[in-house]
């Protein structure tokens, strides 16, 4: 739903009883190869036929360059419901009452838009005999219940498969033992995951809930669904067949009346904010006191980011290397943060200034202009989409639709939700911040910004083909011109002037996602560098078939700031990660770090020797040792201090390439010895394709080797080891 980023970016019942529609979401746990595997039951979407017109009609950015490889009532479980006798969930109603569906999404808000547009995409179904809500999966108070929630986007990687943060309550409750197994015996529900199959615990949160609901006497309308962001064509591949079974289940034993008014798929809904310009620039630039990070009532926090000075950014590996690798410290004097190894560092990065100015030429917008942003209130009037149909700014819309005009309030089946605004958003605020600083201009759109778009334009040409796009139909062709070759928002708005340019502003908040801000392993410990803080950015440049190269947002922003041409300050805050070390004195660890993977390492090796800790075992993993061996004399001089034992495999100085898989295997007796003899923790970071596989692998056949166990002794064995977190990774696809 976000790993931290390595750049050096973790059947229905006669009487259906009140469904809970359990809509979750994507927890991006570790690794395995990529899958694009549907959910169980899910048929792939058809390919459309043959078409011979392509978007954009003409496109000179395209060469021929090859891709890299490479809320009504609601069926709550009550809060008490392990401390006293079970009883039945009230579900009778009489015939043609409402039908409650509760839609919950598990995850930091925002984080993934796709479980946003899977239960609105569920709203949109024409049904107003059934009352349903959209509401955040967290733990209620005792008087009210629990709701039941699905599994979500969290900020953060999870390397043991945890769920997201504003599920851990309501997940320590389900999971209590005394819990009746009737406790949910009137209860249907549905299950939707979001994730990443390059993780080996895929969906796991998903697979998990859906058996609990199960054992407690829920009753499923359909397996789970698990959606893989590595699908050729997305997510929707899975969800899109699901959503569909799913109201055939619903709606099967309760038909909708023939006279329902129905909510045409075309017609947009209200926006979520009114967003006011201001015909004066403010008097108070309340736009830096929003950043300033220096709260002393705690630490530095995404709501308030400390601004930390840029001490140096230094490439580490050599010129001649294929890819820019930056070792960048910060200084974090007086900040209030604390670390220790294993966390992770959040940075909020911005938007380059020349796609900034792009974006408000292709919409129109006067980037010094000021605004106010409003919640929209459920049942407020949605202004007229520019009639009739005049695009802002130069571009002159060709003969077409007319613009779809907003429908009465009343006329929604789901009035509009008072979404706060974003805390991070200073009030007033200027285009030229909210562009740089929150929309994320620089992603690639998923389906539902092509679906709002479509209801927003009023061209022809371009509205029809964005409704192809939206389609089900449409999504081969989708896949073909945005997510194959990593067109961005900016680049979409761009190949569709007239719609661009007559986008309303109360939609920008709405179209766009904001802009995640990306997580890095600390590279360092403050025993050893005091209020210092340093990570390793590996710069993400890659090449499709479009002209333009395709750059990672954060690390090449992060790689653009010089702090020898001036003051440079990056906001940021630290969290936990998802590594402990041992906290036992004389207690072995085992590190496996290839690449950028050898950061957190390095500050766990940092904090240990300035503990007197010496059993520490690095296997390092890169190219050439004189073009990416990072920290090669550090590791020399703790070497010879006897605080180190130091391992390391350079794939391409030989014929034959030869990885720390290899080197785990030739070192067997010792890999053995630490951990069953010595109580060693073992630790993996690096990429998450094949690299957690072929290590694993590694492993259980030393435990065959030098143990003498069977292979499901030696599986087991394994298992045991992340069961009793003496075996933890941290990867990233």
């Amino acid at each position: 739903m976000v790993p931290p980023a390595r750049l050096r970016r973790h059947s229905p019942r006669a009487s259906l009883a009140p469904a809970a529609v359990a809509a979750a979401a994507s927890e991006r746990q570790k690794a395995t190869p990529p899958a694009p595997a549907l959910g169980p039951g899910m048929q792939p979407i058809p390919r459309p036929p043959p078409r011979t017109q392509h978007w954009p009609p003409a496109d000179d950015r395209l060469v021929r360059t090859p891709c890299p490889a490479g809320r009504g009532p609601r069926a709550s479980l009550p809060a008490d419901a392990g401390s006293r006798k079970s009883e039945p969930i009230p579900a009778a109603r009489a015939s043609g009452s409402c039908l409650p569906v509760q839609f919950l999404n598990a995850g930091d808000p925002g984080a993934h838009p796709d479980a946003e547009h899977a239960a609105s995409g569920a709203l949109r179904q024409p049904d107003r005999h059934s009352r349903r809500c959209v509401g955040e999966a967290e733990a209620r108070g005792p008087a009210q219940g629990a709701w039941l929630p699905g599994a979500g986007p969290g900020l953060l990687p999870r390397g043991q498969g945890e769920p997201p943060d504003n599920m851990k309550s309501f997940w320590r409750f389900i999971f209590r033992r005394n819990l009746p197994s009737t406790s949910l015996c009137q209860m249907d529900f549905a299950v939707l995951g979001l994730g990443d199959s390059s993780y080996a615990k895929f969906n796991f949160v998903a697979k998990k809930l859906h058996r609990r609901l199960l054992q407690l006497g829920g009753s499923a309308l359909l397996p789970v669904c698990l959606g893989d962001d590595q699908h050729e064509l997305g997510p929707d591949a899975t969800i899109d067949p699901w959503l569909h079974d799913l109201w055939e289940k619903v709606l099967g034993p309760h038909p909708l009346p023939l006279d329902l008014g129905l909510s045409p798929p075309g017609i947009p809904w209200p926006s979520k904010f009114t967003l006011k310009f201001l015909q004066e620039v403010p008097s108070t630039c309340s736009e830096e006191l929003c950043v300033a990070g220096t709260d002393p009532q705690g630490p530095p926090s995404e709501l308030q980011p400390f601004l930390a000075p840029m001490v140096t950014n230094q490439r580490v590996t050599g010129p001649s290397h294929f890819q820019d690798v930056r070792l960048i410290e910060f200084d974090i004097t007086g900040s209030g943060v604390s670390f220790v190894a294993g966390d992770v560092v959040l940075i909020q990065p911005e938007n380059t200034a020349r796609h900034v100015q792009q974006f408000c030429q292709a919409l129109g917008l006067d980037p010094d202009q000021h605004f106010t942003l409003q919640p929209r209130e459920p049942g407020e009037p949605q202004p007229p989409l520019l009639p009739p149909c005049t695009a802002p700014s130069s571009v002159s819309p060709a003969p077409g639709l007319p613009p779809p005009a907003s429908p009465a309030p009343h006329s929604l089946p789901f009035p509009t939700a008072g979404v706060p605004c974003p805390a991070r958003l200073p009030q007033p605020c200027s285009i030229q911040r909210l562009v740089s600083q929150y929309l994320d201009i620089a992603s690639v759109p998923r389906r539902s910004f092509f679906e709002l778009l479509a209801c927003l334009s009023c061209h022809e040409l371009e509205r029809e083909k964005l409704l192809e796009f939206s389609s089900a139909q449409g999504q081969e062709e989708l896949c073909e011109y945005c997510t194959r070759p990593r067109r961005t928002v900016l680049e979409v708005l761009c190949d569709f002037p007239h719609t661009a340019g007559a986008i309303p502003p109360d939609y920008l908040l709405d179209l766009i996602p904001l802009i995640r801000p990306r997580a890095f392993s600390i590279a360092s410990s403050l025993l050893a560098h005091p209020s210092r803080l340093q990570i390793l950015v590996a710069v993400v440049q890659y090449q499709t078939r479009l002209k333009e190269p395709r750059r990672g947002l954060c690390s090449n922003w992060l790689a653009s700031l010089d702090p020898g041409q001036g003051p440079v300050r990056v906001p940021l805050w630290v969290r936990s990660g998802g590594l402990t070390f041992p906290k036992t004195p004389d207690t072995p660890v085992i590190m496996v770090g290839p690449g950028t993977g050898v950061a957190p390492f390095r500050a766990a090796i940092q904090e240990r020797v300035a503990q007197g800790e010496t059993g520490n075992v690095l296997f390092f993993g890169c190219r050439q040792r004189d073009q990416d061996f990072y920290w090669e004399a550090e590791w020399k001089e703790l070497q010879t201090r006897g605080c180190l034992t130091l391992v390391t495999a350079f794939s391409r100085e030989q014929e034959q390439k030869v990885y720390v898989q290899h080197r785990l295997r030739e070192l067997g007796p010792l890999v053995w010895g630490l951990l069953d003899l010595r109580g060693a923790h073992f630790y993996l970071a690096g990429n998450a394709k094949y690299m957690p596989a072929d290590v694993s692998d590694a492993l259980t056949s030393i435990f065959q080797e030098e143990g003498g166990l069977s292979g499901p002794a030696a599986a087991a064995y394994l298992a045991r080891l992340q069961r009793t977190l003496r075996f933890q990774t941290e990867t990233w696809a």
